[in-house]
């Protein structure tokens, strides 16, 4: 099977959700140019802001920014995995944080919903309730590709390992991990959890991300967009900056560790559903 070349987008969205867009379609084309054949935005690449003002700009899917995306996707000619952004419910308090795909045609493929939802207090530098303005999503979603099914997944879904492994049994090769990962989480658990994902399943991770925010916007994002092997080695990361960073996803290898780790095959669920 071919090998791809992923971008992975790092951006520090503001509350300007056009300017947002704007800057992500920007680095999409610089992807594309530079011979990326997957792109992958980071988690809410769309907008950070109050939830009142995200609740008032989601929109359904399709819709126009689901529209904006599936033509970047068809004129580069590009699989893009469109980070997260907030869709439009029938909750008028609550959006879900979605996930789409769109193949070099255009045509979206999958669409997923996150399913769970950071409700935290961390020693006091960070405090969220996801579930006050997001609903959670309760499909598992994989996508199919050229070089293989791909899972699809957001942010605080990495502390979940039991959705990892469903998606690597459906015999998915890399998993999709857009993220908002705060600072003093991601300074100590991102690049580990990332990593332990990969090694479990034999696949790749692949995780864009955003960066900064400001201590003013009351949020600091960590960034370090990443790539993760599924041997466990960091294949490229991203420095403290907007930008893109590159790797490349060769489906060979995921086989390879596969046969000599066939950890997927070992599994006793016997005995796990027993206990």
């Amino acid at each position: 099977m071919a090998q791809v070349t992923v971008a992975l987008v790092q951006t520090d969205p503001g509350t300007d959700k056009a300017a947002n867009v704007e800057q992500a379609l920007a680095l999409i084309e610089q992807a594309a140019a530079g011979g990326a054949d997957w792109v992958a935005l980071p988690e809410t690449f769309h907008q950070r802001a109050p939830s009142g003002r995200k609740l008032a700009g989601a929109e359904p899917v399709p819709g126009p920014l689901s529209t904006v995306l599936a033509e970047a996707a068809e004129r580069h000619g590009i699989w893009l995995f469109a980070g997260s952004f907030s869709e439009r419910s029938d909750d008028p308090e609550r959006t879900w944080n979605t996930s789409l795909v769109f193949d070099p045609e255009g045509t979206q493929v999958a669409s997923y919903r996150k399913i769970h939802l950071f409700d935290v207090r961390v020693d006091g530098q960070v405090k969220a309730q996801e579930s006050a303005r997001i609903l959670a999503g309760d499909v598992i979603v994989t996508c199919d590709t050229p070089i293989g099914p791909v899972g699809l997944s957001i942010c605080y879904d990495l502390r979940f390992p039991e959705l990892y492994r469903v998606m690597a049994q459906r015999g998915a090769v890399a998993s999709m991990v857009p993220s908002n990962f705060t600072v003093p989480t991601g300074r100590d658990h991102w690049a580990p959890l990332l990593r332990a994902r990969a090694i479990e399943n034999g696949q790749y991770v692949i995780a864009a991300a955003t960066i900064g925010g400001g201590a003013e916007r009351g949020f600091v994002a960590y960034g370090r967009s990443l790539v993760v092997d599924p041997w466990g080695t960091v294949i490229a990361c991203a420095p403290d900056e907007v930008g893109l960073t590159f790797a490349r996803i060769d489906p060979a290898r995921v086989a390879r560790v596969r046969r000599q780790i066939p950890s997927l095959e070992h599994r006793r669920p016997d005995v796990y559903d027993s206990a």
